[in-house]
């Protein structure tokens, strides 16, 4: 085998697995599709098996490419890594810098920080990237990770910046039509919002906030975006940050029964510490989530 492998065959194989086809994927990486057909045909006879197999729907993936997934998968991380380290080099902060976060605080929390930072340093480029799946910093997933747990790797900075409590929320509209309810048992008589499938996450806040189970939603989602913009709506009962619920003038209900407490971190990968640009990016972040959170923490366990 050829142990010398073009990483751009890699890109173009990584592209058609997540794509499904040439032509898909020649449009996502802006290249022609019989370039990329090319690309795939040295691949396969570098590596010296098929990756995938001709279909009516497209290309199906083989046993050999869907075990080379990952490692290719790594090989993104780490080359869009060091494309973003080599853009911040220089005098005044600049360069690309990958900022991963949950759906509501990438949607509802982040952007006026942001904005922000582009006005003092108009030469970084962000790049946001939601989920509720916690992106592998040490995998180079993101440069930067707003989180509501503490890292527990010992190459990661790790800047508290306050708590974040999670209450159960109505809209006045709703509670005008419906009452507001006294106990834990009158929330039988209310339609709650809710998650789908559960995750980890919300299989321990369950534990915390008895009555919380799946069957008793009577919406589901699992985007928590969905989720907020049914209680928005005045669809039911459901969950939210404090802050956000303050300044949407949502009602608290039951705060003696359902309340959770996030600690609230802002990390990064040591080895960018000298990076200007993530530096700029983790300063920004931490005091605006100190602002959101409504209070500035002393620094544990580890600083910048």
């Amino acid at each position: 085998m050829d142990t010398t492998i073009d990483w751009q065959l890699y890109r173009s194989f990584l592209a058609v697995l997540r794509e499904g086809s040439l032509s898909a994927a020649a449009r996502a990486l802006g290249q022609a599709q019989p370039t990329l057909g090319r690309h795939i045909d040295a691949l396969e006879a570098a590596l010296g098996v098929p990756l995938f197999t001709r279909s009516q729907g497209g290309l199906l993936p083989t046993d050999a490419a869907r075990a080379l997934r990952p490692h290719a998968e790594a090989m993104a991380s780490h080359a869009a890594a060091l494309e973003r380290m080599a853009s911040s080099q220089g005098d005044a902060p600049r360069g690309v810098v990958r900022i991963t976060s949950s759906e509501v605080v990438g949607v509802e929390v982040l952007p006026p920080m942001l904005a922000e930072l582009r006005r003092r340093h108009p030469a970084i480029t962000i790049e946001l990237a939601l989920s509720n799946r916690a992106q592998d910093l040490l995998q180079r997933e993101a440069d930067i990770a707003v989180r509501m747990l503490a890292p527990r790797q010992a190459q990661l900075i790790a800047r508290p910046v306050g708590v974040i409590e999670i209450g159960l929320f109505a809209a006045p509209a709703y509670l005008a039509e419906h009452g507001e309810p006294a106990s834990e048992e009158d929330l039988n008589k209310h339609s709650l919002i809710g998650f789908d499938q559960p995750s980890a996450f919300q299989r321990e806040a369950a534990k915390r906030m008895p009555g919380m189970a799946r069957e008793g939603f009577a919406l589901r989602s699992d985007s928590d975006l969905a989720q907020l913009a049914l209680l928005r709506a005045g669809a039911g009962l459901g969950f939210c940050q404090l802050p956000l619920a303050r300044r949407d003038g949502l009602r608290r209900i039951l705060p003696e029964h359902y309340a959770l407490r996030l600690d609230t971190w802002i990390t990064m990968h040591e080895d960018l510490r000298h990076n200007r640009a993530c530096k700029a990016v983790f300063d920004a972040l931490v005091e605006g989530m100190q602002r959101y959170a409504g209070h500035r923490p002393p620094d544990r366990p580890k600083s910048e």
